[in-house]
């Protein structure tokens, strides 16, 4: 047994963005380029599923909860666990990797809505993609995580 197994899951919620063609919205994470990722971030306490990930929406891209609608969720958590040189560096050191409740949510707004420059920028670039590229561009760890996430929500 790792010191890993010791630790517990982070709480976050993940929000696969689609515009009305049904392109998926992607961030450059700032602190890794290359990496593409969709919004996510940590569940408060006391927050729902629900309002983390529009409160996240609103941090990471600027888009509020009047620009956007959650079309369904994940039935259940997805897991992963950070790959070994993460671990201890990541979220304090505190958790083994993340379980997430992810979210289908319709941008109802223009793509005007979209602002990456907020308070704490986590994206230095953002685009459309389809489910294909999302998939070749998500960083290695995280891509069965995607997969599933991609095959529940889309399938």
């Amino acid at each position: 047994m790792s010191k890993a197994d010791d630790l517990p899951y982070r709480p976050c919620a993940g929000i696969m963005l689609i515009n009305g063609t049904g392109q998926i919205f992607v961030g450059e994470r700032i602190d890794m380029p290359g990496a593409w990722q969709m919004p996510q971030g940590g569940i408060d306490e006391g927050e729902s599923h629900e309002e983390a990930a529009l409160r996240e929406l609103e941090e990471e891209i600027g888009v509020t909860p009047g620009e956007a609608e959650i079309v369904k969720a994940t039935a259940d958590w997805v897991y992963y666990d950070l790959p070994d040189h993460l671990l201890g560096k990541a979220w304090g050191g505190k958790f083994r990797g993340q379980k997430q409740r992810w979210f289908l949510v319709r941008l109802t707004a223009g793509d005007d809505a979209i602002n990456i420059e907020t308070d704490h920028p986590e994206f230095s670039r953002w685009k459309w993609t389809d489910a294909q590229s999302l998939l070749a561009e998500i960083v290695p760890f995280k891509r069965p995580v995607y997969e599933a996430v991609v095959q529940e929500l889309l399938g």
